[in-house]
């Protein structure tokens, strides 16, 4: 069977909680002198009792140990600042960043041509000044990406070109042959027809027209 923790809370009887303060006190007392030489360590005790009467207990130096103390508690003070002091710290980061922000937006409406019934000639001025900036560097940025686009259409020309050629050598040797072929059937045409017209009776004959299909064959002396 488990037993619950017994509830720890202030003895009412006034007798019992001094007998029972006398006690813990001098068993408190006892273990700090044992931590302190069996670990060396650097103990320092201090109780008051209810009616304000004090007991302490010391391994080395009260005053010296409390001052190590306050050292340290400030070293880690200025280490890691209390959480209130990092929520200050946070809101005036915040209110800090929010006017930053409102004079960029109030900036940057002015930039635009707004709200510029309050601004004054040095104002306006500074204004003209960075808005010609601007424009200046828009209008370089702008004539760079024209030059590169001019030179990607040249380099896309060339690479065209050289194509273009390269079909044409291909197809112009393919006209060649296709040519010479032409010539060859040709040649041998025009043979064969003068050979034909060869053949055809070119004699002139005069006399009636009647009389051309009766004329006599030719002889062996006009062969």
């Amino acid at each position: 069977m488990v037993r619950g923790k017994t509830e720890m809370r202030r003895i009412e009887n006034a007798t019992s909680r001094q007998v029972t303060f006398s006690k813990r006190r001098n068993g408190l007392l006892k273990k700090a002198f044992e931590l302190s030489v069996l670990c060396d360590a650097e103990v320092a005790l201090i109780i008051f009792s209810p009616r304000g009467k004090l007991y302490e207990f010391a391994s080395s130096s009260m005053h010296e140990t409390i001052e190590r103390y306050q050292q340290y508690t400030k070293e880690i003070q200025a280490n890691n600042p209390p959480a209130e002091h990092d929520m200050q710290h946070l809101k005036h980061e915040a209110a800090t960043m929010m006017k930053k922000i409102e004079q960029l937006e109030a900036s940057k409406r002015k930039l635009l041509g707004e709200n510029l019934g309050s601004c004054t000639i040095e104002e306006l001025q500074r204004l003209e000044q960075q808005l010609e900036r601007s424009v200046s560097i828009i209008r370089a940025r702008k004539m760079q990406v024209y030059k590169q686009q001019i030179e990607q259409l040249k380099e896309k020309g060339r690479a065209l070109a050289a194509e273009n050629a390269l079909l044409s050598e291909k197809f112009g040797v393919h006209e060649q042959q296709r040519a010479g072929s032409n010539e060859e059937r040709g040649g041998v045409v025009g043979s064969a027809e003068i050979s034909e017209i060869s053949d055809v009776e070119t004699e002139l004959f005069i006399g009636l027209p009647e009389m051309r299909n009766k004329r006599p064959p030719p002889s062996k002396n006009d062969m």
